[in-house]
């Protein structure tokens, strides 16, 4: 029951605000790598994707660490790993959900990379708020 409150409360609302104006800000690193890799680097597109994955995911947890989370966790090297490694599991999400709807039902590239995009951002708000910047959570 009390993570039912946590989940609905309005401070929790307002941290996946903020994970997704960063998340937001992140696409732009994430798509304009995957396209600068795949388009006219002529990089194969799985490939290109990881780069530009990996890229914001950097990006990503920086902001994340400062604005929406204001962590201030002495542990740097362990936090950036926890939302790396988070992170990792999402882009294999993220590239089995492009190349299930893209190879297998054909689907355009970019629109499985959006819908792709949603869902790891669930996945990784949720294991970030409650592994990653958790103080409570320690491996």
């Amino acid at each position: 029951m009390v993570i039912i409150y946590k989940i609905f409360s309005a401070a929790f609302l307002m941290k996946f605000i903020k994970f997704g104006i960063v998340g937001f800000s992140g696409l732009f690193v994430d798509f304009g790598l995957t396209w600068l890799g795949k388009e006219k680097l002529h990089i194969y597109k799985y490939l290109a994707n990881a780069i530009g994955f990996s890229f914001a995911a950097s990006t990503n947890y920086y902001l994340n660490r400062i604005w929406t989370y204001k962590s201030n966790n002495p542990k740097i090297i362990l936090e950036y790993s926890e939302f790396y490694l988070i992170a990792i599991v999402g882009l294999a999400i993220n590239t089995l959900i492009i190349w299930l709807m893209n190879s297998k039902f054909h689907f355009n590239f970019y629109i499985s990379k959006v819908i792709a995009t949603v869902v790891v951002t669930l996945w990784n708000f949720g294991a970030n708020t409650f592994i990653t910047f958790n103080p409570d959570f320690r491996l």
